[in-house]
């Protein structure tokens, strides 16, 4: 089912029931009415009757006479209209109408006399009414009077058929309203239906349009175009990860191919050249596997959190293996640790995170490795300090290398993206991208401060665990 027929559907429904519902409250407030109104009608019937035997002739005849004169002058003749008189004895002393062989209506008398009066509905639209009449001569009686309330019928015939024609025509007059009006206001979703369907991964450039209101479709509208614009940066972001990544593998590539196909143009080498061949693929096949290796680090650092393994880490313990790693891999160059004491009103350990070991390890190695990589020559010491607050562990590293402009600051966190004045040292453009992507993971943060030829601070952020 279509939502514009279920709005429609839905609309009626609401709309017939409320009228359905108000027709009926119409009709049962109207038939109360006039139910009251005739009751009271019967009273005053009553009340002649009672008024004409006292004040008449103790003669029924002429009580008879005197009451359907009283009639003609004042009132109307009720349709089937019956007036009875009862004494105290409950027998009928007077009667107008047909008398009908039937038991008192010792109740209804019973009622009358110690309420004053009574009413009693035989069906539909009769009613039978006793009145008290109190005389000081003739004691006390009790006068019934019964008619059909054939009017009542009539009315009220006529106003169930009009309510029941109008909520007709009403239901005819809210289907089709109710599937015109669901139709202009499901008519902005359908042109972004049509919109959306004409977007597709070529031009991402596109946009849906959007109107100066404020309904839901105009939020709808703008929520997708944000959703474009993350999926195009996301495209554009994927094509430039692709590029470069086949651009750095193609120049390993290259000087592997290079190399063999050089050593196979001679049929005979000595074995210092088949050594130094041998040397330069091996070279450029470790190249293959770091910039591999580094290509898997990232995919990994983005995978979902939930997917990844904490656990309770020491951020001190960390950095000290960091260090040794890095006292390999660059034996000339000088870390020096430093770590800020605890205070009274920190943890026993302070420096626990809670996170995954590898990950973390490689974003400290990372930024170590940088930090001797773009050092000067001849290179300065590096500082890294371990800093301790409330909500946070900070690490430091501190070189005094050549530094970088501020348009290369914005961009260090673009895969493959290297700045001009270190193209020559070697690398991927891999490792800051890669640290940040293991600090959002964590819940943290890096953020990269240099100048050009006066080093460069890089600052990891980690909540404390």
């Amino acid at each position: 089912m279509s939502i514009r027929l279920r709005l429609a559907l839905q609309f009626g429904l609401i709309v017939g029931c409320t009228l359905l519902i108000f027709s009926l409250v119409i009709y049962a407030f109207t038939y109360q009415a006039r139910r009251t109104l005739f009751t009271e009608s019967l009273l005053g019937r009553a009340q002649i009757v009672g008024h004409v035997y006292l004040d008449g002739t103790n003669r029924a005849d002429a009580s008879r006479v005197s009451y359907r004169r009283y009639l003609r002058q004042f009132y109307r003749t009720l349709p089937q209209e019956e007036a009875r008189v009862y004494n105290s004895q409950d027998s009928i002393v007077f009667y107008e109408g047909v008398l009908r062989t039937k038991a008192s209506p010792g109740r209804l008398l019973a009622e009358a006399r110690r309420l004053g009066w009574s009413v009693r509905h035989d069906a539909a639209y009769h009613q039978t009414v006793a009145l008290r009449y109190r005389d000081a001569q003739r004691g006390t009686f009790v006068v019934i009077a019964s008619s059909v309330d054939m009017d009542s019928e009539r009315e009220l015939g006529n106003l169930r058929l009009i309510l029941l024609v109008g909520l007709l025509v009403s239901f005819v007059i809210v289907g089709v309203g109710g599937w015109f009006f669901s139709g202009q206001a499901l008519r902005p979703m359908k042109r972004i239906v049509n919109e959306v369907d004409s977007i597709t991964a070529s031009d991402l450039h596109q946009r849906l349009s959007e109107t100066n209101g404020q309904d839901e479709v105009s939020h709808l509208a703008q929520r997708f175009n944000s959703l474009l614009d993350r999926l195009e940066t996301a495209f554009a972001g994927q094509r430039t990860f692709v590029r470069d990544a086949s651009h750095e593998l193609r120049t390993p590539l290259t000087a592997l191919i290079g190399e063999l196909e050089v050593a196979l143009m001679q049929e005979e080498r000595t074995p210092a050249e088949y050594h130094r061949v041998l040397r330069s693929t091996l070279d450029a096949a470790r190249l293959l596997k770091d910039l591999a290796n580094g290509l898997l680090q990232i995919a990994r650092a983005s995978d979902d959190p939930s997917q990844v393994p904490l656990t309770q880490i020491h951020l001190d313990e960390l950095l000290l293996q960091a260090h040794e790693e890095i006292r390999r891999r660059h034996p000339t160059h000088r870390v020096d640790l430093e770590f800020s004491e605890a205070d009274a009103s920190q943890p026993t350990d302070p420096f626990v995170v809670r996170g995954n070991e590898a990950l973390l390890l490689s974003a400290v190695l990372n930024v170590l490795e940088n930090a001797c990589k773009f050092s000067t020559d001849p290179p300065q010491p590096i500082v890294a300090t371990l800093l301790t607050t409330p909500h946070a562990i900070r690490l430091l590293v501190r070189d005094q290398g050549v530094g970088m402009t501020l348009e290369d600051q914005q961009q260090v966190f673009v895969p493959f993206f290297r700045a001009e004045n270190v193209r020559t040292v070697p690398g991927h453009g891999i490792g800051l991208p890669l640290t940040a992507k293991i600090m959002e993971l964590h819940g943290g943060s890096i953020q990269v401060r240099s100048r050009l030829h006066e080093g460069t601070e890089v600052e990891l952020i980690l909540p404390v665990s």
